[in-house]
């Protein structure tokens, strides 16, 4: 099933149907399950003219393929800013919470352009990608991920963190006009920071995650973004990270926070 498939679905009822070949180890991909949660939102609510400023995601449990229901509530609905909840739902049971803002443009006098620039890399077609033979986990099938700093995951680095560019598969995805759940999805699929300073393949995964939305996605999807992570702080089977998507034009995109549990 396409993404767009899947979108649809989620436009015409609560119930869809989670699809095949986005696993990751006990679990469905959770940039997916983030991604069917922003689609519900965005559909929901329904005015092109309030953008997301924020989405903060809870993983509560696993999500499997098969059937999940989506539930939606608007938590607030002010002149300008309209909040948001969506539950998924599998087995009577919430296995993920998305809290959304969305607002409309204001006048205002104040104006900072502090965000973090972009860094130089060079072109993605140049930098390394993890070769087929290692098995990655089978949601890394849908995207293009190019090193930019080979600090790879589970191999024993004294160091936290990597960066590089990345897409959706043009061989797994028709190319398109990118929509605000896609950028859930792709924003998503790097492993945590502290993945390289692995001895051997373990667990990790997403607790929470917070996106804020700095400039409007106005791309293609098979459009390549840079990425780039940073650990704040590991210790005691938890990680806090933050995390930067930009386009290729330098244009910082969406910003993230994430809590990772760590079992090594």
């Amino acid at each position: 099933m396409s993404l767009q498939a899947l979108y649809a679905q989620i436009a015409q009822q609560e119930w869809i149907e989670m699809p095949t070949g986005w696993g990751q180890g006990r679990t469905i991909y959770g940039g997916l399950a983030a991604a069917v949660m922003m689609q519900k939102a965005v559909v929901t609510i329904n005015d092109p003219a309030k953008r997301l400023l924020s989405t903060s995601v809870t993983f509560v449990g696993p999500v499997q393929e098969g059937k999940a229901r989506l539930t939606a509530e608007i938590l607030r609905e002010g002149k300008s800013v309209t909040t948001i909840e969506v539950r998924l739902w599998q087995d009577e049971a919430v296995q993920s919470i998305l809290i959304a803002s969305f607002g409309v443009a204001r006048d205002s006098s104040i104006q900072v352009h502090q965000e973090m620039q972009a860094p130089d890399y060079a072109p993605p077609e140049t930098l390394f990608r993890i070769p087929a033979q290692f098995k990655l986990p089978e949601c890394f099938d849908h995207f293009e991920l190019r090193w930019a700093d080979l600090n790879l995951p589970c191999s024993s680095s004294v160091r936290p963190d990597f960066e590089g560019w990345c897409r959706f598969h043009p061989d797994q995805h028709s190319d398109r006009e990118f929509q605000l759940a896609d950028l859930m999805a792709i924003f998503d699929i790097w492993p945590p920071g502290v993945l390289p300073m692995f001895q051997t393949l373990a667990p990790a995964s997403s607790l929470t995650w917070t996106v804020t939305y700095v400039h409007p996605v106005q791309h293609q999807l098979h459009d390549w973004f840079k990425y780039k992570v940073i650990t704040d702080h590991a210790a005691d089977g938890y990680s806090t990270e933050h995390a930067y998507l930009w386009d290729a034009e330098n244009r910082l995109i969406a910003m993230a926070r994430q809590i990772v549990t760590v079992f090594a």
